[in-house]
């Protein structure tokens, strides 16, 4: 299998705090993985390594091809291109119609042709089922369809890695259950998926590779770790 996340011996630092270390990691070309772990044991501290929010300081990483730790800064709005970044948040810009927040993302990154950023923005949110919303401001969509819209927002630019941050943070258990629907059909095309995330009914619902933040470090979770109520365990893990 082809790795298109990889870090070597890292240590992830928050300014001078040291979050994670000595981390190796390898992600193949089209998984879907789940990042696990209390608050504050550095999951987010993880994907903002990928996408360079955090620099890599110590070890080595690769993100699609780009070298973490000697990237230049010229170099990250094109690393960043070739992904999706999903936030608990939204992040949606609240003064402008979703169509308008996709047709903003689209000509900043380099799209100019009004037909085929109309095309773009109908293909995404045909994918994911929100196509009669374009017109509409983000204070009229509820906090599912918000992120129903994120998401369709990450794939604007065919991004080869999806990075989502506790994506059903705020969600009811039955719309997390149906943005995991649309996850999954987008992993099933070919998309990596890394997830962060702590809605363990919804790992145990759609099981995948996980990995757990702990101690200071990571761990892989065995398949068979599944049936196990995810929350007790962690309550035994030390949050940094």
């Amino acid at each position: 299998m082809e790795s298109i996340i990889e870090l070597k011996n890292a240590d992830i630092y928050q300014r001078e705090t040291l979050i994670l270390k000595n981390i190796n990691l390898s992600i193949n070309k089209g998984e879907f993985l789940y990042i696990i772990g209390k608050v504050g044991s550095g999951k987010s501290s993880l994907l903002k390594t990928f996408y360079n929010e955090l620099p890599l300081i110590t070890g080595n990483g690769t993100v699609c091809g780009y070298h973490l730790e000697k990237i230049r800064s010229k170099d990250v709005p094109f690393l960043r291109r070739r992904l999706g970044i999903i936030f608990q948040d939204f992040q949606l810009l609240t003064d402008r119609t979703v169509y308008k927040n996709f047709e903003f993302v689209l000509k900043a990154t380099g799209w100019f042709n009004e037909k085929a950023i109309k095309d773009r923005i109908h293909e995404v949110l045909t994918i994911v089922d929100m196509l009669q919303s374009g017109p509409r401001m983000p204070h009229q969509l509820s906090g599912g369809e918000q992120q129903r819209i994120v998401i369709a927002r990450a794939l604007l630019n065919n991004p080869e890695i999806i990075l989502a941050d506790e994506p059903t943070g705020n969600l009811d258990p039955e719309t997390s259950e149906a943005l995991l629907r649309v996850f999954t059909e987008i992993n099933s095309e070919g998309k990596t998926i890394v997830m962060a995330t702590h809605d363990y009914p919804i790992i145990q619902k759609f099981p995948a590779r996980k990995i757990i933040c702990e101690a200071g470090g990571i761990r892989e979770v065995a398949d068979d770790t599944a049936i196990i109520d995810f929350e007790t365990l962690l309550d035994d893990l030390p949050v940094l």
